[in-house]
């Protein structure tokens, strides 16, 4: 079964790419870990914003388990009430599942690939597929530059690349707000504490394992890091635009317009002249109204 779905379908596939990229073994691994990352994008999106997500409700989070420790129904509550579900944490450990059968396989099928012992090529044929003719493709180059990729990095130039992008790629899951507290005490938030440790801990565990793995795995590692960077920087700033446009819909609105004040009419100056000329009470009802203050209003 490992065989049949997962080794032999990459072995064939570097091959296909290796020849329809003019025999280019690294152009082969390259386009081989850009197709990966499409078939796995939509499943590493989610991951990535459920993460980000997370780790910026866990101050909500914790409050609420201080504050309903003894009353587990009522903390299930308040959980759903900010959006807030325990499997999600569980679920976000599926893309790492679902690469380590991918890497373990690449693993194998680079050993196979470009082995240059008559038992890896008799393995290789037994695994080829009918439609690849590999006769026109051995031997198989295995150089790049001042690399064999059948063989670890002798520089270590790549265990430093893989530990680099690693750890960028680490570093923009964490969201800003918490970057901003990692001074303070690690107790007061374990997730904190833990996502920071991950920052490290991942890339050097990668940059070890890279100074063993064959060069070619290693260009995997990086190249997948790289693509794993533009997903978490596009990540970022599509959920800071998201972040706007909620608060801007949450803002009051703010009158600017003053309100309009109603113009007493003027008084016709012929009108005004004839009732002069009239009797008393024409006088009288054509003269100016006095206007008092509000101050004198309320002395008196």
């Amino acid at each position: 079964m490992w065989d049949t779905f997962i080794l032999n379908p990459m072995i064939n596939a570097l091959l296909m790419l290796y020849d329809f990229l003019g025999n280019n073994f690294v152009l082969a691994i390259a386009v081989f870990t850009i197709l990966i990352r499409l078939l796995t994008l939509p499943l590493n999106l989610r991951q990535q914003r459920s993460s980000i997500k997370m780790q910026e409700m866990q101050p909500q989070i914790q409050a609420i388990q201080k504050k309903y420790k003894d009353n587990p129904q009522k903390m299930q509550e308040e959980f759903q009430k900010i959006g807030y579900n325990p499997a999600e944490s569980l679920a976000g450990c599926l893309p790492l599942l679902i690469q380590m059968p991918i890497l373990i396989g690449l693993y194998r099928a680079i050993i196979i690939v470009l082995g240059s012992t008559p038992q890896s090529l008799f393995e290789l044929t037994a695994r080829v597929y009918d439609y690849i003719n590999l006769t026109d493709l051995l031997p198989i180059s295995n150089k790049f530059l001042w690399l064999n990729l059948a063989q670890p990095d002798p520089l270590f130039v790549l265990p430093v690349l893989v530990f680099g992008t690693m750890f960028l790629q680490q570093k923009l899951m964490t969201p800003a707000t918490q970057q901003q507290n990692k001074n303070k005490k690690q107790d007061d938030n374990p997730m904190a504490g833990m996502t920071q440790s991950m920052q490290w801990t991942m890339p050097i565990m990668f940059g070890f394992f890279s100074l063993q793995f064959q060069a070619g795995l290693s260009i995997y590692f990086v190249l997948s890091n790289i693509i794993g960077i533009g997903q978490g920087y596009y990540m970022r700033r599509s959920m800071a635009q998201l972040k706007e446009e909620q608060a801007v819909k949450k803002k009051p609105a703010v009158i600017t317009s003053e309100p309009e004040v109603k113009a007493e009419p003027k008084q016709d100056k012929a009108d005004l002249e004839a009732a002069m000329k009239g009797t008393p009470e024409e006088r009288k009802q054509y003269q100016p109204r006095k206007r008092t203050s509000k101050r004198k209003k309320r002395k008196r």
